[in-house]
């Protein structure tokens, strides 16, 4: 008899899902908000637009409502939230883009290492005072929108929502290998998308970069 499928729930959120699907809705808000902010960006990974991203997101929530039965334990929960999160954006996505959709699922040729990136430093490499420049914050969210959907969902699950790669893979419904190959052509882009203020500019600041002649 092959072994039961060992339960990665822990206690508390047990108990919450065993009040929800007893008709406690109020255990449902518990069970949910620690993962909002997860949920939101997991839908914007995919969408972009903050409106769009929050109206997924609710619908993504809902499902989650309706669904709680079909929850079996076998990944956390908040994994299974955002891969009904990400199912959710995706088709939205879809309806607004319909003759441009690329699919978002399957690995293609892109991602067989034939990317050439710039001789830059590692994007995450940015010293943590320059994270407060106002320029810095635009320069990172205008390069995070610029990536493909494949690409910023797996940077932002991994390296701003930081799942590991394995609830990553889950979440996405792909290999494990292909989130790392995902994750790496994101990375470049970030990279090379960010490169102009990697000499310096990003510690130092405006206000410096104004006093140098």
């Amino acid at each position: 008899m092959a072994p039961m499928p060992q339960l990665r729930v822990n206690v508390a959120e047990q108990d919450l899902i065993r009040r929800v699907r007893d008709g406690d809705k109020e255990a449902f808000y518990e069970l949910v908000h620690p993962y909002q902010r997860s949920v939101f960006f997991a839908a914007k990974s995919v969408l972009k637009n903050d409106a769009d991203a929050e109206e997924a997101a609710q619908e993504a929530v809902l499902k989650a409502f309706t669904h709680i039965e079909g929850f079996r334990g076998e990944s956390k929960f908040g994994t299974w939230l955002i891969r009904i999160t990400i199912n959710e954006a995706r088709m939205k996505f879809r309806k607004q883009h319909r003759h441009l959709y690329e699919s978002l699922d399957e690995p293609t040729a892109d991602e067989q290492g034939d990317y050439r990136p710039k001789d830059f430093a590692d994007w995450k490499e940015i010293p943590i005072e320059a994270l407060r420049l106002k320029e810095l914050r635009e320069a990172l969210a205008k390069a995070l929108e610029s990536l493909q959907p494949k690409y910023r969902e797996v940077l932002v699950l991994r390296d701003i929502e930081q799942l590991s790669i394995a609830e990553t893979a889950e979440a996405l419904d792909i290999s494990e290998t292909n989130v790392k190959t995902r994750l790496h052509r994101a990375r470049l882009h970030m990279r090379d998308a960010l490169a102009p203020g990697f000499d310096g500019g990003w510690a130092r600041g405006s206000d410096s970069k104004k006093a140098m002649p």
